[in-house]
């Protein structure tokens, strides 16, 4: 049996002979923790983390299967030959004689710069109790562990390891353990070496009652830059009163080392965990990049994000420098995320800038053939550049392959490439495309806008009853339909309406307030009724509103088809900054926080909502680099604009409570459920066939299960959760300082009963997992083909004061006013690009359900908890799979129709 093992920088096997497989079982005793001396500690079940410029490895649990070299090429090659043969020297359990033991200790480590000649790694056992003589921490017993060099031949593998980049390597020592040590609850580890290194795990073997695991996942610096010693728990869970004795002190020091001091700005080797607001996506020097700072006013409240340590503009005290993004070191993409994200970086950039490239004097797609052609027959690089560097570009791409030069065929593309432009899958889309969390019941009539009406003009909507009834007639009045709940809006009028004026100030953009009315019709679709667009007083002139309708007569047809331009470039902006950004990664980050600063890893829930954070804080770090920042490429390419991120906290404000995040109190508090006992889910759909909706509330019925038998497996009763310090400090850190702008608001959930846990910790996994999964991954699917989903409108309406000769225009060819109003081609394929690397899954991702089994091999109650969480979601695959093939489901089901499948194989984390 191999067992594998690693540290910051190696990868280590223990290959066990001669020992049965069922004595491979849970150590004798409980993890513990540093003793005093130790400046930084180290806790189990960090994910793997990497830097910038070295890949590493994804923390693998235990054994691993052997794979092989290709020539040059690392493949994950585990040795077969190590051996971490335990060397018992302590005889049966003897008759109370206090017995040496004498153990091997066997680490996986993954190196930047191997010195096979030289350099070690210090191993230190910690014992969990106390000196019963003088009450202290026991002294700890250290070794030494060395390189181990595979062998050659079939057992060690081929003779030729890769040639350049971190090598993984093993490190083994052997200690001798008094009999009176008492149970072994952490070890701490020195790196003697001349850079850092990821440690994976660490097998103790040779023990009475089998090995000891230390889950480590974590990067260690070298000795030279940090003298401290990191410390490493054993994976045995506690709740701060079970600790045994020698580990508490060590538990509390082990936190506070993570929550830092405000010592300046912090190093990227620094595991620190702080708050800041958003004070670094613009530039307070340069006019046109100064942006307000989010979070820490009433003008702009905003959640918290980790703080830098970065310094502040002279001219701007609170706003930071943002030159660089620092991520707690264990927060970090892995060696092979990083790989990936980098690649398909690279490859999205050049498809954007190669298409500007083509033609940069024509800035608008003249023809829809010329969209075709993107995905078609690539960037035409027939015509030469003359532009000095560019020209050597080009006669290099000249001579790639085509496919290089295309963009991947989007899967509504491939469906039916007019799909865009049929009002039923303009509906559709708002229930099983990738913004389904917009729509709502209508509840009063009739429409009308809560803005100041001195400021904005007259509240009341454009949508008549008369105009309502004219559509709906074949079916009900008006009446009827509000009392039997057919009516459900999209509304974003009272949003975007006070930065109409605004946004009309920046060069090639609009906006409108706007709204979209829809009707349910008895065959479980809806109907388009009305798009309503408003542009408020400006320079002078009154309000303007309008509504369209579906229509067949021409003109009609054609304003019809520009607002629901004008409309999805909305619907795409909230999506994006809203739906998206806000729900799932901006909101997410202050939780991550809290449980770094609060939570123990040897606390229950800190391993429970571990690996639904992995990767979270370091995409979100891209994201304030090169997404949300100020002229990124949400500003440059969507309609709010510089006041894109701004309109978010606006949107946080207003609308974001943690108590309708779930997906049950979110669908109750939209109208577009009731509570039913009896129903499946104890839920009453309105809309009947919604398929995130659907699929969604399975997902969260086989996630609150599966934390429900968790967290009652932990909390047997109230008191056990209200005396959790840690716990209670957690949740009071979240609301008071990690959303600091809301504190005060009654709406937080008490935190008393294990029901109460249950449910906000369902509430933060299914943000993180089925959220974040049905907003992000079918974005290129269905926005990649940007007129489906255009992120900006950049002509006003031409009804809007046409003059005569803006008229006779759009009369004459309204189809090269479309194509005007959509996005330019930089823009275009910016997003395009952008939307391709969002949608991607890297290659180490990890699924809810999977890949997770061995973290729980310590608690057999937790491990079959857990297996029935995995049974449920691989049934819930199957339902949709299934729903997708009845035809009697018209939003998931057709001609030319995607599936909806953005709830099967849901990532645990925002890693994208």
């Amino acid at each position: 049996m191999e067992t594998c093992v690693s540290l910051p920088g190696s990868y280590c096997c223990i290959n066990r002979k001669g020992r049965p497989n069922n004595t491979y079982r849970t150590p004798m005793a409980t993890q513990v923790h540093r003793p005093h001396l130790v400046g930084i500690f180290f806790l189990p079940n960090k994910p793997c983390i990497h830097s910038r410029s070295w890949p590493s490895f994804s923390v693998r649990p235990w054994p691993q299967p052997q794979k092989k070299y290709r020539k040059n090429t690392r493949v994950g090659y585990v040795p077969s030959n190590i051996k971490a043969v335990a060397v018992a020297v302590a005889e049966a359990e003897a008759s109370g004689t206090e017995i040496s033991t004498s153990v091997k200790a066997t680490a996986g480590v993954t190196m930047k710069s191997p010195n096979l000649l030289g350099g070690s790694l210090l191993l230190e056992l910690v014992s969990a109790e106390l000196d019963p003589q003088t009450g202290s921490q026991k002294k700890p017993i250290n070794a030494n562990a060395h390189q181990v060099l595979p062998k050659d031949g079939p057992e060690g593998g081929p003779k030729d390891g890769p040639k350049n980049g971190p090598k993984d390597a093993i490190f083994e020592s052997k200690f001798v353990i008094p009999g009176d040590f008492g149970e072994i609850g952490a070890v701490l580890v020195e790196n003697e070496h001349s850079s850092e290194i990821y440690l994976q795990h660490i097998i103790l073997d040779g023990l009475p009652n089998g090995p000891i695991r230390f889950h480590c996942g974590s990067w260690i610096e070298p000795k030279s830059d940090n003298s401290r010693k990191r410390l490493f728990f054993t994976n045995k869970l506690y709740l701060p009163s079970q600790t045994p004795e020698g580990l508490k002190n060590l538990r509390e020091k082990e936190l506070d080392s993570l929550r830092g001091n405000d010592e300046g700005e912090h190093k990227t080797s620094n595991r620190i965990y702080d708050y800041d607001v958003y004070n670094d996506l613009g530039d307070p020097n340069n006019p046109k990049l100064a942006r307000p700072v989010l979070g820490g006013s009433k003008q702009y409240p905003y959640p918290r994000r980790c703080g830098t340590g970065h310094l502040q503009y002279k001219t701007d005290p609170c706003s930071k420098m943002s030159n660089s993004f620092y991520v707690p070191r264990d927060e970090k993409f892995s060696g092979v995320k990083e790989k990936s994200f980098r690649g398909k970086t690279i490859e999205c950039g050049w498809h954007a800038a190669i298409a500007h490239l083509d033609n940069p004097t024509k800035s608008e797609f003249l023809y829809l053939s010329d969209i075709f052609k993107l995905y078609y027959e690539g960037i035409n690089l027939s015509s030469p550049v003359n532009r000095g560097f560019w020209q050597r570009v080009w006669n290099v791409l000249l001579n790639v392959k085509d496919d290089f030069l295309k963009f991947k065929p989007p899967a509504l593309f491939l469906k039916d490439k007019f799909s865009w432009l049929w009002d039923e899958e303009f509906s559709r889309q708002t229930l099983a495309g990738i913004n389904p969390c917009s729509i709502k019941l209508v509840t009063e009539w009739p429409l009308k806008s809560t803005l100041d009406p001195d400021v904005y003009g007259p509240p009341e909507s454009a949508i008549t009853t008369e105009l309502v009834e004219r559509e709906i007639r074949a079916f009900m009045t008006i009446d009827e339909a509000l009392e039997q709940k057919k009516l459900f809006i999209i509304d974003y009028h009272d949003l975007l309406l006070p930065y109409v004026s605004k946004v009309r100030q920046i060069e090639g953009t609009t906006l409108y307030g706007s709204r979209a009315l829809f009707f349910l019709t008895p065959d479980g679709t809806l109907k388009p009724l009305a798009i309503e667009l408003t542009r408020p007083p400006i320079e002078g002139k009154p309000q303007w509103k309008q509504v369209f309708t579906p229509t067949s007569e021409s003109t009609g047809r054609w304003l019809w088809r520009l607002a629901k331009v004008h409309f999805l470039a909305h619907d795409s902006g909230y999506h994006q900054l809203v739906s998206h950004w806000l729900r799932t990664h901006c909101v997410t980050e202050p939780y991550i926080i809290a449980t770094n600063r609060q939570l123990s890893v040897m606390h229950p829930i800190y391993r429970l909502l571990h690996p639904h954070f992995r990767y979270t804080m370091h995409i979100n770090a891209r994201a304030r680099e090169s997404l949300i920042n100020a002229e990124g490429i949400i500003e440059s390419s969507f309609s709010p604009g510089k006041y894109s991120v701004e309109l978010s906290s606006v949107a946080y404000d207003q609308q974001w409570r943690f108590d309708r995040e779930a997906l049950p109190a979110d669908l109750i508090n939209r109208g577009i459920a009731v509570e039913d006992p009896d129903a499946p889910h104890g839920l009453k759909l309105l809309i009947e066939d919604y398929p995130f909706a659907n699929d969604g509330l399975i997902l969260w019925d086989a996630l609150k299960q599966w934390v429900a038998d968790y967290v009652n497996y932990y909390y047997k009763d109230a008191s056990m959760v209200q005396s959790d310090p840690e716990l209670q400090a957690w949740w009071t850190e979240i609301r008071t300082k990690g959303h600091e702008d809301k504190k005060d608001e009654p709406w937080w959930p008490n935190l008393q009963t294990p029901d109460d846990l249950i449910g906000i910790i369902t509430t933060i996994t299914w943000v993180t997992s089925g959220h974040h999964s049905a907003v992000n991954f079918g974005q290129y699917a269905f926005a990649g083909y940007f007129p489906n989903r255009p992120s900006i409108a950049r002509t006003n309406m031409p009804c809007e004061e046409p003059t005569e000769e803006g008229w006779q225009r759009f009369l004459d060819n309204p189809n090269s006013e479309l194509l005007a109003c959509f996005p330019s081609k930089l823009q275009a394929t910016r997003i395009m690009a952008t939307l391709d690397l969002l949608s991607e899954h890297s290659s180490d991702e990890e699924y809810i359900g999977k890949d997770r089994k061995l973290t729980w091999d310590e608690e057999p109650v937790i491990k079959e908890a857990f297996n029935r969480f995995s049974a449920k979601l691989e049934e819930l695959e199957r339902t949709i799979d299934d729903r997708n093939k009845d035809n009697s489901l018209k939003n998931r089901n057709g001609a030319g129709v995607v599936p909806y499948e953005l709830l099967k194989g849901v990532p645990y984390s925002i890693s994208i």
